[in-house]
């Protein structure tokens, strides 16, 4: 038994969900702008909208939080700087659980439970875009055990041959669509529409709460993959 407040702002998607004993009780989504460029403005703007009607509507129904559940990263670092900070800041004032949930395993969820034709040997690769022909990509099978850790993959043809050479690889997530050209191999199949969602992260949550697998709200910090480093303005030079 467990109500968990879900906070996603990993990439231009911002979403805020609340579940209950594993069934979505209410949801919020902004899906940012055309060009996919993640608003961290927006993003701050629309969260705190979000995360008032959320806490809201908990409170109205006299519904007790026991957590708040953050997607953890790879993906945005200003968008996961301030998603972490919101559900630190609601974990601190309202005494509740903090739960991380990896992004990429996030994308994996709609996957496995909207797509039935995947082959029983099939492999994941979610990807979230990191810019020109980078992203950031993890290789799982059907049950999410990680084939491949998660790196920052500069994409060409022999990327992922090793995997495609034995298994049929499902690409997906912001990033997937831009390298499928170039990957190129009869195995990879490319599943559009996939966003990182706080509605979907509520299985894994639920996992993690009943394992008792918290993080320490004073010290954690999202899995930023690669340091962020500031660019001067081009019209500064």
């Amino acid at each position: 038994m467990s109500v968990i407040l879900h906070i996603e702002t990993s990439t231009d998607v911002c979403s805020v969900a609340v579940s209950q004993d594993g069934a979505c009780i209410f949801q919020k989504e902004d899906h940012g702008n055309a060009d996919g460029r993640v608003r961290s403005g927006g993003s701050a703007e629309k969260l705190g909208s979000f995360v008032d009607e959320a806490l809201s509507f908990t409170d109205s129904h006299a519904i007790p939080f026991d957590a708040v559940a953050v997607s953890c990263g790879p993906g945005s670092y200003t968008g996961l700087r301030i998603g972490v900070s919101m559900a630190k800041g609601i974990c601190y004032g309202r005494n509740l659980k903090l739960i991380a949930v990896p992004t990429l395993e996030l994308l994996c969820t709609p996957v496995l439970i909207c797509h039935s034709e995947i082959e029983e040997d099939a492999l994941l690769c979610p990807m979230i875009d990191a810019r020109r022909m980078e992203v950031y990509a993890g290789i799982y099978d059907r049950s999410l055990k990680a084939v491949r850790d998660i790196q920052a993959d500069v994409v060409d043809t022999d990327t992922y041959r090793p995997w495609l050479e034995e298994h049929p690889v499902y690409f997906f997530g912001n990033g997937a669509k831009k390298c499928m050209e170039t990957i190129s191999h009869p195995n990879a199949h490319l599943i559009e529409g996939i966003e990182p969602i706080a509605k979907w992260m509520s299985p894994m949550a639920e996992k993690r709460h009943a394992n008792g697998q918290f993080e320490d709200v004073a010290y954690f910090v999202p899995f930023y993959l690669k340091d962020f480093v500031a660019k001067q303005p081009k019209k500064l030079l």
